[in-house]
């Protein structure tokens, strides 16, 4: 007997007219699919993809822990700044972590953030699940409701009551 999937939220998510969306524009038809962290050569460089990575049910650290959120946070911008990735967003929940990434043509996505979480391991001594979550944001609509998704994550979960309160993000 197959389980239900559960939505990773608890209200409905509307677009919003006001974010500043970075999205470069470039659409492709949807193929509905997930991706497997290799990017096909039919979708176009540059595009943007949501990002989910957790920890692993063994580790008892907290990514918000503000010792391990700032280096977290600082991380994800010497990233951006090396031009390994482009983040729009970079948030920090208890136990994984959000992000809307693109990266260069003639970087591997799972390179990068095997790379990337390799690091994190080795120097600040997180234990990271296996893998990580992507899909590819198809268009502004769906970079804007994803956008809005990231930022609303903490206060759904019960983590503060505004948006503009959590600390444990970047924006680029």
């Amino acid at each position: 007997m197959k389980e239900e999937c559960k939505v990773d939220r608890d209200v409905p998510i509307a677009i919003n007219p006001n974010t500043k969306s970075r999205w470069d524009g470039a659409i492709h038809p949807s193929f509905g699919r997930r991706l497997h962290h290799e990017v096909p050569s039919w979708v176009p460089d540059g595009s943007s993809f949501h990002i989910r990575i957790r920890v692993a049910p063994e580790y008892r650290g907290s990514l918000t822990d503000p010792e391990i959120g700032t280096k977290l946070l600082e991380s994800a911008g010497y990233y951006h700044e090396r031009q390994r990735w482009h983040a729009t967003i970079f948030l920090l929940m208890p136990d994984h972590l959000h992000a809307i990434l693109s990266f260069p043509a003639h970087e591997s996505m799972s390179r990068v953030l095997g790379e990337w979480k390799r690091y994190q391991t080795k120097n600040i001594g997180i234990i990271w699940q296996e893998n990580f979550f992507d899909h590819r944001l198809r268009n502004a609509a769906e970079a804007n409701l994803k956008y809005d998704y990231i930022r609303r994550n903490p206060v759904v979960k019960n983590l503060c009551t505004n948006a503009d309160d959590w600390p444990w993000y970047v924006a680029l």
